[in-house]
C-alpha cells in the first residue's frame, strides 16, 4: 500500500519530494523498483563488435601457425597489416591466447640443471680454501675498496689477503698464484672454494687452477650458506670494535687489515678450533698445546677435585674434519 501512495506521489511531483513527504529513503524505493540486489547477475549480452566463433578460432589458427608462432600478437598484427590482413586488435589476440592458455612464452626455452650442492670435506690443513671479496667503505659515498681473503677452512687460517682499488680476474689470479705458492701447494692436493662472483669464475682464475692442478669449487647461485666460512670471517672483520666502519684512503684500509688478520691468524682463539689461534692449528702446534692445557687442568683438578665435583676437566677436543655442507648433518636435519 505504501509503495502504490509512493509511487503516485512521485508521478504526480518527483521521487525526491515524495520521499520528503512521506519519510521513506529513496534507495528503498529504487530497490523496489528494481528488485532483489542479491543473486546471479544477468548475463551479460555478446557487443555487437565480438567476433565470431569462427573468428576466433581463424586467428588461432593465425597465431600458432609456422609463420607466427615464435612472434609476439604484436609482430604477427603487425605483419598481416602490411600484407592487407586485419583480423582483430593486438588485445583482441592476447585475449585469445590467454584464453587458450598460450599467453606465456610459446618458444622453446632453453633449460639448465640445477646446480649441485657442493660438499667438501678437510682432514688437514691446505686442503680446502675458501675465498671471496668484500667491499670496505672508502671516505666518500660510492668510493669502495675491495678486499681479498683466502681462508683454510679446517684451521681458519687467513692465507693471504689483500685491499684493492677495483675488482678484476687478473688480479685475482695473481692474489691466488701468490698464496699457493707460498704454502708450497702441491698438484692434487687443494679444492679452492668460492662464490660465482666474476673473479672468482673469469677465465684467468679458470685457467690458472688447471695449470697449478688446483680443484674448482662453486656455491650455487643465491646460498650464501655453500661458502660459510668466509661469510663468517668478514663478519667477524666487520663486527670488530675497532672497524672504522669507513677508511680514509686505500693506505688506511690496508693498515687496519694487516692489525686485524695479525691478531686474528695469532691471537684469536676460535670457538670451531677448540679455541686454539689459527696459526696454531694450521702449523701444527695446537697438539702440545692443548697437552700444556690438559697438564695445567689436571694439576688445577689435583689441588681442588671438589672445585669440579669429582669430574676431571679436559681441554676442547681438537677438530678432525671441516666441511662445506656435511651431507650427514643435513640428512639429521631432514629426518626431524
Amino acid at each position: 500500500m505504501i509503495d502504490d501512495h509512493f509511487d503516485d506521489l512521485a508521478k504526480a511531483t518527483c521521487t525526491r519530494r515524495a520521499a520528503s513527504l512521506l519519510g521513506r529513503p529513496r534507495a528503498s524505493h529504487y530497490r523496489h523498483v528494481k528488485g532483489p540486489l542479491h543473486g546471479p547477475p544477468a548475463p551479460r549480452p555478446a557487443p555487437a563488435n565480438a567476433l565470431s566463433e569462427a573468428e576466433r578460432q581463424r586467428v588461432l589458427t593465425v597465431l600458432r601457425s609456422p609463420e607466427f608462432c615464435d612472434l609476439a600478437p604484436a609482430q604477427v598484427w603487425a605483419r598481416l597489416l602490411d600484407d592487407g590482413i586485419y583480423l582483430c586488435s593486438i588485445r583482441t589476440m592476447y585475449r585469445l591466447l590467454a584464453i587458450a592458455g598460450e599467453n606465456r612464452e610459446r618458444r622453446r626455452q632453453r633449460t639448465h640443471p640445477a646446480r649441485k650442492k657442493p660438499e667438501l670435506i678437510a682432514t688437514a690443513p691446505n686442503q680446502v680454501w675458501s675465498w671471496d671479496i668484500t667491499k670496505l667503505q672508502g671516505p666518500e659515498r660510492g668510493i669502495y675498496y675491495e678486499l681479498f681473503v683466502i681462508i683454510d677452512i679446517y684451521s681458519r687460517y687467513v692465507i693471504a689477503w689483500t685491499v684493492a682499488a677495483a675488482e678484476t680476474g687478473e688480479l685475482a689470479k695473481d692474489f691466488i698464484d701468490a698464496a699457493i705458492a707460498t704454502q708450497g701447494i702441491a698438484r692434487g692436493q687443494l679444492t679452492l672454494h668460492a662464490d660465482r662472483g666474476t673473479s672468482m669464475t673469469s677465465k684467468p682464475v679458470a685457467q690458472l687452477l688447471v695449470d697449478l692442478g688446483v680443484a674448482r669449487s662453486h656455491s650455487r647461485p643465491h646460498v650464501s650458506n655453500d661458502n660459510p666460512y668466509s661469510e663468517a670471517g668478514f663478519k667477524t672483520l666487520k663486527y670488530c670494535p675497532a672497524f672504522p666502519g669507513t677508511f680514509g684512503s686505500i693506505h688506511d684500509a690496508r693498515a687496519f687489515c694487516d692489525t686485524f688478520f695479525a691478531y686474528y691468524n695469532h691471537e684469536h682463539r676460535h670457538s670451531g678450533i677448540g679455541l686454539h689461534t689459527p696459526a696454531s692449528v694450521h702449523y701444527g702446534t695446537a697438539t702440545e698445546i692443548r697437552a700444556h692445557r690438559a697438564a695445567t687442568l689436571d694439576a688445577a683438578y689435583t689441588a681442588n677435585p671438589d672445585r669440579f665435583r669429582g669430574r676431571r676437566p679436559t681441554p676442547p677436543r681438537l677438530p678432525t674434519t671441516a666441511w662445506i655442507n656435511d651431507p650427514s648433518r643435513e640428512a639429521k636435519i631432514q629426518s626431524k
